[in-house]
């Protein structure tokens, strides 16, 4: 059994989807891992990570829409203000969405559908420098 660690920095310029499976695809080969599971990890608490279409940009404008929507700027219940008003929500997004995932590896390579991508799902309106956490093993 092998496997191989390696932090990625992904700076932001605020909220949307910043794809980086060409990252973990890199990752992937450089380890020389053919079979095995690949895990992303973002530590970080304002900012998470999905897997979604990568093929149709409306995709990510709907996503962040309803986003907008379901957890919105401005609800006069948040008591944790003292960062912005766009800090609790993106906890809240980030509680609902997820910050590690793990993903298959097959053949040297993240086992991802045609039209997926892995992405940082920026929640804060700033731009931030994220770090994500790639992790790999198999043989």
């Amino acid at each position: 059994m092998q496997q191989s660690i390696k932090t990625v920095v992904v700076t932001t310029s605020g909220e949307g989807l910043y794809e980086v499976s060409d990252n973990l695809v890199g990752f992937i080969e450089a380890s020389g891992i053919r079979t095995g599971l690949a895990t992303a990890y973002v530590r970080h608490t304002s900012c998470s990570l999905v897997i979604q279409e990568n093929a149709d940009p409306d995709v990510q404008i709907d996503l962040r829409g309803f986003f907008r929507r379901l957890v919105p700027e401005g609800m006069d219940w948040l008591v944790h203000t003292t960062e912005g008003p766009d800090d609790m929500p993106a906890h809240i997004k980030s509680a609902l969405t997820q910050t590690s995932i793990g993903i298959p590896v097959s053949g040297g390579r993240p086992v991802l559908g045609t039209w997926q991508g892995l992405y940082l799902f920026e929640h804060r309106r700033q731009p931030h420098r994220r770090e994500i956490i790639f992790h790999v093993i198999g043989e």
